[in-house]
């Protein structure tokens, strides 16, 4: 897997770049902001943008769609049906509240629990995690031993290092957040690499032990 982080946007989001070397396929993982930047990058590596995948729909991390999706017209924008509404009302991704109203592109796909993302010959599960919001999602991978790398999970506002997301915002609830957290993630292997929507990475193995909010 091709992998980078890119932090966008006034609040230091991330968003995260990820490609099947062998194919060159990818994903815009939480385009939050200066789309440009992202698609110059993703011409750099030659890489064919397939997916813009959106763990939620908070203004912080879909203000990049459209830039994204405009250099890549094929790229379909994905993300859970709760959260689609997002996208495009600014009242409900919060930007409104902060005086600079943005919306993205429509979602053209939506994703449920379960469903997989074919990312090349990387294959992403879907993990639904409210509490953030009611529609948060995460993106699953599971190892490659052949090559060496570990399973990798982009967490969204979900799960960070020692924390996870708000849940005072409409629409969250800590009691969710945290039962999700502790019933779909908290079972992946102890080496899970996380890669959270803020912050730096961690592990599964990590939070299970040290995530006081867990």
């Amino acid at each position: 897997m091709i992998l980078e982080r890119f932090i966008v946007g006034p609040v230091e989001t991330n968003c995260y770049l990820a490609a099947c070397a062998e194919t060159r396929q990818a994903a815009v993982i939480d385009p939050g902001d200066e789309g440009l930047t992202l698609v110059e990058r993703c011409r750099d590596l030659e890489l064919d943008v397939r997916w813009i995948l959106i763990t939620h729909g908070h203004a912080d991390h879909i203000m990049g769609n459209e830039a994204v999706k405009f250099a890549y017209p094929e790229a379909r924008i994905a993300c859970h049906p709760a959260d689609a509404p997002f996208l495009t009302d600014a009242q409900l991704n919060l930007s409104a509240m902060v005086c600079f109203p943005a919306t993205s592109p429509p979602a053209e796909l939506l994703l449920e629990e379960g469903a997989t993302v074919e990312v090349g010959r990387i294959s992403f599960r879907v993990i639904h995690i409210p509490g953030h919001t009611p529609g948060g999602i995460c993106f699953y991978a599971e190892a490659v031993p052949a090559v060496g790398e570990k399973p990798v999970l982009f967490s969204g506002d979900a799960l960070f290092q020692s924390g996870i997301g708000r849940c005072d915002f409409p629409g969250g609830s800590q009691r969710a957040l945290v039962n999700a957290i502790r019933q779909k993630l908290l079972i992946l292997p102890p080496e899970t690499l996380v890669y959270p929507g803020h912050g730096e990475a961690t592990t599964i193995g990590a939070e299970k032990e040290n995530n006081s909010f867990l």
